[in-house]
């Protein structure tokens, strides 16, 4: 689409007519975007043509929308703002759908106007998923991370705004979200909740409505104190911003302070509230607002699924004991309450609880530790209500421990009896190579679990390649560790004859003579973490698959003997919505038994669409300690899908840019393939000394131990 001179309005409805085609009628044309865009230079020209072509590849409709209001935008707006507005409609695209795209096509006026605090801002997109990490570092109850019109929390979930662009740049912008989240966890933490307090007063005419924001403000007061007392660094962040963006009013800060004792609590906010009616609560631009109304919803559904839950646990403590479930002979009993006189708590003192205290559970007068999935329900549920109530020293009778025993886990599968149910799946960028960005949030990939196979697999690969099992078995012990001798040592273990006799010529010249005069053995330890990838798609039946699992077989034989921490997924997929990975075996889980069943189960499925398992795969292997982390893909091809649009060039650029964000994150990539075709674009995705090409299906098992002790020694 090159042209150096503006093109007139009928040149440019006929170039539009060929990517508008399915969008154009009788009633609607081209004519009023050309005759607008012929206004316009070259440059701008080109833009709209290239961006509205390649919109119209996804969607017809939009790319009109996009092509209808682009003369507009170029008169608002600058190319690069241009741009970032169509990515940005795009990406409400990929993440809702068509309508609010088109919206956003529309309120292109709207965009411009707010353009400095879109381009300049950090939006919740990009900031959640560290966001999450962070507030989970903290302490209590874990807290989910959502866009909002408001910014609460319902102590379940946080709730931001999509954008946050008050601070001149996206770092500042990103500090202000992390201060709204720490705020609202510190609602949680510090009991602004607790106990239904602060409901209770507002249900009882002790708060009116019209008090609530003074009361949000002076409670701030107080958990600012506490921030400052238990995360001063994170409180310095937090009150620069404020006098950023709202200054600090020196009153205010006189007439609250008594809410920074670290005995204060909630109710001596509402104490106070009282005696200040009437004062006007200064800004605050991380506090957010309080609504009791959703938190009392969740508080009051929480409440008893906790209480169950802790019963529960109860029992199954008791049966651990005993050796038996409690309460056998009564089927249908929701609870046991003779188990009241075997069961109590304590508090003991724990510094690091905002209330000052932990709880100590009994069974039959002795002490107990429960399992951690235990302890944090105690947590949350002291942190609701400030104790361990006497009611819920009870254990579940078998009616409720049963009903509770058969989980709350889902079947992986069942998820798809509907449309777009995301619950409990990753969600992974896909790289459009036609945009040059990425769409985001755009695959969904969930883990399935292997059923374990029959071990004859396994034990035939054994009696086929016994020689070569033990061959390895030799090679990878020599590479566990080395002992080398270190020369010229300040100490150790021996005398360095060669640094001896130039220390001794350098006496008899007048030169100080070194005290490097020894040698000393050193070990090298290998510090390795691979994860192996294995494609499971239907191209893979027969031979392929056989080779595959013979070859995984004969790499973790030898692994084990060299030591080397190994995991092994599976990958397949069926379009951008059900994309896969197995778990053979996890980075945590020994090579025994039932590791060598899963790899027996080892089967083909559905297509190989990659970008997504390696985003995944690769987020798993980052989160291992290790000085070199390896990703060995095993596949028979390049990558394809049911999905068209996947295949060919899409389909290599998006793995090569996963392959690309993985090296940046300290991982070398690595892939050992079947296709004798390879050599035609594994070069572009891995780079030319990144993978290898074994053509003779058969020495596939042979072949890979032998890549990888190449690899790694």
């Amino acid at each position: 689409m090159s042209f150096d001179s503006p093109l007139n309005a009928h040149e440019l409805e006929e170039r539009m007519d060929v990517y508008l085609d399915p969008a154009l009628s009788s009633r609607r044309t081209a004519a009023g975007p050309a005759r607008e865009l012929a206004a316009f230079s070259a440059r701008e020209q080109r833009f709209v043509l290239h961006w509205g072509a390649v919109i119209a590849r996804d969607n017809a409709e939009l790319a009109y929308q996009f092509t209808a209001f682009a003369a507009p935008a170029l008169r608002l707006m600058d190319l690069d703002a241009v741009e970032s507005w169509l990515l940005y409609a795009m990406d409400l695209y990929d993440k809702k759908g068509q309508m609010p795209a088109i919206r956003a096509f529309q309120e292109v006026a709207e965009f411009a106007a707010n353009m400095q605090e879109k381009l300049a801002g950090t939006t919740l997109e990009d900031a959640a998923g560290v966001l999450e990490r962070f507030v989970c570092g903290l302490n209590g109850r874990p807290l989910g991370i959502a866009a909002g019109e408001r910014v609460f929390t319902d102590t379940e979930t946080i709730f931001l705004p999509h954008v946050v662009g008050r601070l001149p740049d996206k770092e500042s912008n990103f500090r202000l979200y992390k201060a709204m989240t720490v705020h609202q966890w510190a609602q949680n933490w510090y009991g602004t909740w607790r106990g239904g307090v602060l409901i209770e007063a507002l249900a009882g005419g002790r708060l009116a409505e019209v008090d609530l924001a003074l009361f949000h403000a002076l409670e701030t007061a107080r958990l600012d104190a506490c921030l400052a007392r238990d995360l001063p660094g994170l409180h310095r962040d937090m009150l620069a911003l404020r006098e950023a963006l709202d200054g600090l009013s020196p009153f205010w800060g006189d007439i609250a302070p008594e809410l920074g004792r670290p005995a204060a609590r909630v109710a001596d906010t509402l104490r106070l509230v009282s005696r200040m009616r009437g004062v006007r609560p200064p800004t605050c631009c991380y506090r957010g607002e309080l609504l009791p109304e959703a938190v009392q919803a969740r508080w009051q559904v929480r409440l008893a699924l906790e209480q169950d839950r802790f019963r529960i646990a109860l029992a199954q403590l008791i049966e651990d004991q005993d050796g038996q479930p409690p309460g056998t002979d009564r089927e249908e009993a929701q609870t046991l309450p003779e188990t009241r006189e075997r069961l109590a708590v304590n508090r003991r003192e724990d510094p690091d609880m905002p209330e000052g205290f932990r709880y100590q559970l009994f069974l039959d007068g002795k002490p107990i530790a429960p399992p951690e999935n235990v302890e944090s329900t105690m947590e949350s549920i002291i942190q609701d209500l400030g104790e361990i109530p006497p009611e819920y020293l009870v254990a579940a009778g078998p009616g409720l421990y049963k009903r509770g025993l058969g989980g709350e886990s889902r079947d992986p599968d069942s998820v798809w009896s509907g449309t777009y149910h995301e619950e409990g799946a990753f969600l992974y960028d896909e790289w459009d190579y036609s945009r040059q960005h990425h769409r985001k949030g755009w695959c969904v990939l969930r883990e399935h679990p292997l059923a374990p196979a029959d071990l004859e697999p396994y034990y035939h690969t054994v009696r086929k390649y016994g020689g070569l099992i033990k061959s390895l078995r030799r090679t990878f012990e020599v590479l566990r560790g080395e002992d080398r001798i270190l020369k010229r040592q300040i100490d150790g273990e021996d005398v360095d004859i060669d640094a001896l006799v130039e220390a001794y010529g350098d006496v008899h010249m007048g030169l100080e003579m070194s005290e490097r005069l020894f040698t000393r053995l050193h070990k090298d330890e290998r510090n390795i973490a691979v994860m192996l990838m294995v494609d499971m798609s239907g191209s893979t039946k027969g031979w392929v698959n056989e080779a595959e699992r013979e070859a995984l077989i004969l790499l973790s034989e030898a692994l084990e003997t060299l030591g080397d921490r190994f995991a092994i997924y599976g990958f397949s997929g069926w379009t951008r919505k059900r994309c896969e990975a197995f778990p053979v075996k996890r980075f945590d889980q020994p090579y025994n038994e039932a590791t060598r069943r899963r790899i027996c189960a080892i089967a083909p499925r559905d297509y190989t669409r990659m970008g997504a398992p390696i985003r995944h795969l690769c987020r798993l292997l980052k989160a291992e300690e290790a000085r070199t982390k390896l990703l060995i893909t095993l596949s028979d091809g390049k990558p394809d899908d049911y999905d068209p649009q996947y295949r060919g060039e899409y389909g290599i650029e998006d793995t090569r840019q996963a392959l690309f964000e993985a090296r940046a994150d300290g991982i070398h990539p690595f892939c050992i393939t079947i296709d004798e075709h390879g050599a035609d674009y594994l070069p572009h995705m891995y780079g030319a000394a990144n993978y290898a090409v074994v053509a003779d299906i058969s020495r596939l098992p042979m072949k890979v131990s032998d890549i990888y002790r190449k690899l790694t020694s």
